[in-house]
């Protein structure tokens, strides 16, 4: 295999909506030989990963990782993200520094406005509700239709699939406790959580600055996310409920939901619509 040098630049780099997804790894030592990042697992295989193309790379249980293969990820703007075992539980990420604030600075600006943050929530709800009248609706009235159409949604899958359904829950720390549907959707929530947070930050913009949610540490990665989760996670989790006859099985969770987010071209999707929301050109 060729060589990855440690010393790229932006220019050489495949965009964001060009990259694949994610690749997630548990328990073996991500480290640099050759000025290429490789992998070791536990059975001592060796696997060379091509860093450059990757948008994220999800680290589970029983990993660790060199200090230079931090840095040999950052250079080829390759964020990391640390996961739980079997729930893909979101814990921490290592972002990406950017060479440029000027998408921060609009998504800032756009976001400094009662009336202009109303907007961009209001082109987000039309996203997900393209034949209804939001003209003039406030922010509460629109959460409260999406609540709404996602427990309509909800019922609906469940009826299609054949599965029982008693609502959402999750209790944290407690993932075992959740029925297998609920399992499913906590575990694929947090991997889409974990992908747009590699996404929008290496496209400039904060996971931290909203424009629907609010109060918690990534309000803006939990807007994006719901622009994906009804074709991404809820459909997949009451289809895979079927499929694996109520028994959790973490492998066969990551390899559908890693087939969905390519099928659907999710990092293309985010970037498209990222731009339409923020007037800027596709990155």
């Amino acid at each position: 295999m060729s060589r990855l040098f440690v010393k790229v630049t932006r220019d050489t780099l495949p965009q964001v909506k060009d990259k694949y997804p994610f690749i997630y790894l548990e328990r073996g030592r991500l480290e640099i030989d050759d000025a290429s990042l490789k992998w070791l697992d536990a059975a001592g295989n060796v696997v060379r990963l091509p860093v450059a193309t990757l948008n994220t790379i999800l680290l589970g249980p029983g990993t660790s990782l060199t200090h230079e293969a931090v840095k040999t990820a950052i250079a080829a703007n390759c964020a990391i993200c640390w996961v739980g075992e079997d729930s893909l539980l979101f814990y921490a990420a290592g972002f990406i520094p950017t060479a440029t604030t000027r998408n921060l600075k609009r998504q800032i600006q756009l976001s400094s406005t009662r009336k202009s943050a109303l907007n961009i929530a209001r082109q987000m709800f039309q996203k997900r509700f393209p034949e209804a009248e939001l003209t003039g609706k406030t922010l509460k009235q629109m959460m409260s239709m999406e609540g709404q159409r996602v427990r309509q949604l909800y019922e609906q899958k469940a009826l299609e699939y054949g599965v029982g359904w008693q609502g959402r829950k999750f209790t944290p720390g407690k993932f075992h406790m959740g029925d297998t549907t609920n399992q499913v959707l906590t575990s694929t929530n947090a991997a889409l959580y974990g992908i747009l947070c590699a996404a929008i930050h290496a496209m400039g913009y904060s996971p931290h600055i909203g424009f629907v949610h609010s109060g918690s540490p990534m309000p803006f990665i939990y807007d994006m996310a719901d622009l994906y989760k009804s074709e991404l996670t809820i459909d997949l989790a009451f289809r895979l409920t079927r499929k694996m006859a109520g028994q959790y099985d973490k492998y066969v969770v990551a390899d559908a939901f890693r087939e969905c987010v390519i099928e659907m071209d999710l990092l293309s999707q985010v970037v498209k619509d990222i731009s339409e929301l923020f007037g800027r050109r596709a990155c």
